[in-house]
């Protein structure tokens, strides 16, 4: 059952995934530095929804050693391309925010492109080493929860995962500073500081916690078992604690793609071939980051 639920979970990943990747790959005017970080976002989460559903089928169609390499080495390459997407997005939004006067220039989408680079460079390596011969295939006792990682390459992707986590803490707390910033000199201006400046703050602090809260809800309890336990521990903890990892992939579109004012309008001319009033007029407010 365990599995059926993960292999469920995966296609849902990809079905929802795979829509964000078509729109911003169908829209030329979806090339800014923002919707290429959230593009490669959803291509890593799509990835590893197909994983999850390999890792399925070759479970119990075409069990072998090499496929069984290949589908983790995958799996494991694509939540490390997810979760580098998502530092790098943090990224990305403090620097847009600290920067906002020389942002929109050739160096922001340079920078953006050798952070790709890098965090798929990276992702494919760490995917890469259970394949050349970082795995307990040969030795059951250096087994971590997840067979046929190791005990110490689960403990690194842990520790990274931990590592990225508290970056991205750090960068969020900045963003707030800004966002509360921006938000009291827009409201003296315009000279309604009691209610709007409250009401703005309030809205970028609640969806900054709501980012952290949810990425730190669904990886933290698999990381930190990861870290504690081994191949002898019974297989329900694992599951039990997996299973909302993947969960991150579903929640991560709704909020870094379908939320965005650029890909909710060619959503809705894909579907209908119009665009509502309503988001056609909407303006960005200093809580939308």
């Amino acid at each position: 059952p365990w599995d059926i639920v993960l292999c469920t979970s995966g296609t849902l990943i990809s079905c929802e995934n795979a829509v964000v990747v078509l729109i911003i790959f169908h829209n030329p005017s979806l090339r800014a530095p923002m919707f290429l970080l959230i593009g490669s976002l959803a291509l890593a989460d799509l990835l590893a929804g197909i994983g999850l559903i390999i890792n399925f089928v070759f479970a119990y169609l075409l069990q072998s050693e090499a496929t069984k390499l290949v589908t983790i080495g995958l799996i494991v390459a694509s939540f490390s391309a997810s979760v580098g997407s998502l530092l790098a997005i943090t990224v990305d939004r403090y620097l847009s925010l600290y920067y906002a006067l020389t942002y929109n220039s050739e160096r922001t989408v340079t920078f953006t492109y050798v952070m790709l680079i890098l965090l798929w460079g990276a992702s494919i390596c760490i995917g890469l080493l259970p394949v050349m011969g970082w795995n307990c295939l040969r030795d059951e006792s250096t087994c971590s929860v997840i067979r046929p990682l190791t005990k110490n390459n689960a403990a690194v992707l842990s520790v990274s995962f931990l590592l990225m986590f508290a970056l991205m803490l750090q960068l969020y707390i900045q963003i707030c500073k800004i966002v509360m910033r921006h938000a009291h000199q827009i409201a003296l201006q315009h000279h309604f500081l009691a209610t709007s400046h409250y009401v703005t703050t309030r809205k970028g602090v609640s969806t900054l916690a709501i980012i952290l809260g949810t990425f730190a809800a669904c990886w933290m309890p698999f990381t930190l078992y990861s870290l504690i336990a081994d191949y002898t521990y019974p297989s329900i903890y694992t599951y039990a604690t997996l299973l909302p990892a993947t969960y991150n992939s579903i929640i991560n579109p709704v909020i870094y793609a379908f939320r965005n004012q650029e890909i909710q309008k060619a959503l809705w001319l894909i579907c209908c071939g119009c665009i509502p009033s309503n988001l056609s007029q909407r303006a960005r407010s200093p809580s939308d980051v």
